[in-house]
């Protein structure tokens, strides 16, 4: 007699190929708060890190090196700013918040590159890493 299969089973799995082709596709659109804590660390920053909370959230506590641009503000004016053609890092306050997701669409409607810090500032704090007030490191 052979057993039900599990709520995990139930649904099968991908063919590996089309696993392999769609956990690749996720890298290329996202990336993760160690990730992006390493390369600063590093001072390996090739991308600009967005923070595109509003202000006052910002202000309360973001990633080192982050700048400020709310998803509802950014135009082609304001990502002209940004010298070459650098690939936007952004995030929001965290899985609950789809303010990162919002933004990623502004910036590839305006044809650059993107990608979302998965986690945004819950996943920082998850991880451990502090965060910045005015230059100055908070827990």
């Amino acid at each position: 007699m052979t057993a039900s299969p599990s709520a995990v089973t139930e649904t099968p799995a991908a063919a590996s190929a089309e696993a392999l082709a769609h956990f690749e596709a996720r890298l290329r659109f996202e990336t993760d708060c160690a990730d992006v804590q390493q390369a600063i660390a590093a001072g390996a920053e090739d991308f600009v890190l967005l923070d595109v909370r509003g202000p006052k959230s910002f202000a309360a506590g973001h990633v080192r090196g982050a700048r400020n641009l709310p998803h509802r503000e950014i135009t082609a004016q304001r990502l002209a700013a940004f010298p070459g053609e650098p690939t936007f890092v952004v995030y929001c306050a965290g899985p609950h918040c789809n303010g990162a997701n919002k933004a990623a669409v502004r910036i590839a409607r305006l044809g650059h590159p993107v990608k979302e810090m998965i986690g945004g500032i819950t996943g920082w704090l998850d991880e451990g890493f502090a965060l910045e007030t005015d230059g100055v490191s908070a827990a």
